[in-house]
């Protein structure tokens, strides 16, 4: 078997942690059923549990998808947070983001600036203008991340708020 490099190395790694989250979110949004995973705690803003992992899936596609690979995805990053669906169309989802992730990752130079500029609205803090294609996929990480933690409470709270 020939040996492997430092760069597949770093994706198969960076990979690690993406499944990781993404297992997270599907098992909740399995464990709660169809229902609960649809529905919003009694706070206000919040979002559900199936929009929260709709919204990472555009995260994941925006920034590793159109921003490096130039795929072009047409992204409705408000409709993110209304969407709606079952645990089954959740999996599916969450693989064809996984598969499209994994192939994107082979075209990642992370020294390079991104191929597709970010919308002006999209501007966290060092703004995405001058960004590289690292730190896009670390940003990806990190919004994965942190919703997938806003995960685990939205589902407790649902829980306890359950009748």
């Amino acid at each position: 078997m020939p040996n492997k490099t430092s760069i597949e190395i770093a994706q198969s790694d960076f990979l690690l942690f993406i499944d990781r989250a993404f297992d997270g979110m599907r098992k909740i949004i399995e464990e709660l059923g169809d229902d609960l995973a649809n529905q919003k705690p009694d706070i206000p803003g919040a979002n559900s549990p199936y929009a929260i992992a709709i919204h990472c899936i555009g995260v994941v596609n925006h920034w590793v998808g159109n921003s490096i690979a130039g795929r072009g995805i047409i992204r409705d990053r408000d409709g993110e947070f209304t969407a709606t669906g079952t645990h089954q169309e959740i999996a599916v989802a969450i693989i064809a983001c996984r598969d499209r992730l994994a192939e994107d990752l082979g075209r990642v130079d992370g020294l390079a600036r991104l191929a597709a500029a970010p919308p002006a609205s999209y501007n966290p803090a060092g703004g995405p203008s001058e960004w590289t294609q690292g730190a896009a996929i670390i940003h990806a990480y990190e919004e994965l991340s942190q919703h997938y933690g806003q995960m685990e409470l939205t589902r407790d709270i649902l829980v306890a708020q359950r009748p």
